[in-house]
């Protein structure tokens, strides 16, 4: 077994959509209503998703998750000439059924073995996010949920994750944060925190300041990172 390169960590704070939770899952379960345009849909859903929290925050016109997840859907459906409302209110339901990847809930475990503490710091709305653990069958093996509907700004502002640490009661140093999303990485490491990136999708690494300390394909060997 390799040495663990992340020692002094009292908690694993997890980014929830695309590192924990199949963002694309909706799409997925719609291919026979989408067709060949199942993989675009589902790309642009999530960019613009992303795109409008960035954007609100700038704008400081906050609207909480789920508004920002409709809008995205509108415009991608929109982009890809779809106009069915009865297959955007199917793949909204969806995304509250959204599934774990297979490695998750076997990673929690191993975590919860090692006495650390498993979080979740996310965008989402608490509601979204409270069914989206139940549905996977993770909430007991999670410690809380942290939302930023709390403070109506979204990540990267370095205020989302100093929630954590007033939450925890911990410094930044004794927190590893995980996710699978680039800029997430480097807005969490700019921070303080001590960042592994789950690049599920071997993107490049963002033009931004801010490194991961790790960086994972999936989630199954990160217990193994930590001391």
């Amino acid at each position: 077994m390799n040495e663990p390169i992340l020692k002094g960590i009292k908690a694993c704070i997890f980014d929830a959509y695309g590192t924990l939770f199949n963002v694309h899952a909706a799409a997925v379960k719609c291919k026979d209503d989408l067709g060949d345009k199942a993989d675009a849909l589902s790309h642009i859903w999530r960019q613009k998703q992303l795109e409008y929290t960035w954007l609100r925050s700038l704008m400081r016109d906050y609207r909480d998750f789920w508004d920002i997840t409709q809008d995205g859907l509108t415009y991608a459906m929109a982009a890809v000439n779809l106009d069915s409302p009865e297959l955007k209110k199917k793949l909204l339901n969806l995304y509250w059924e959204l599934e774990a990847y297979p490695e998750v809930p076997e990673m929690l475990s191993a975590l919860r073995d090692k006495k650390l503490k498993r979080v979740i710091l996310s965008n989402g709305s608490p509601k979204m996010l409270e069914a989206a653990a139940q549905s996977a069958r993770i909430t007991p093996l999670l410690n809380e949920i942290h939302s930023v509907d709390d403070i109506g700004v979204f990540k990267p502002d370095p205020r989302v994750y100093q929630m954590s640490v007033d939450h925890l009661y911990i410094q930044p140093h004794e927190i590893c944060f995980i996710s699978s999303n680039a800029w997430d990485v480097a807005g969490a490491a700019h921070f303080g925190f001590n960042v592994v990136w789950v690049n599920r999708f071997n993107q490049p690494a963002e033009g931004l300041s801010g490194r991961p300390k790790a960086i994972l394909k999936n989630l199954e060997k990160l217990p193994t990172l930590i001391g």
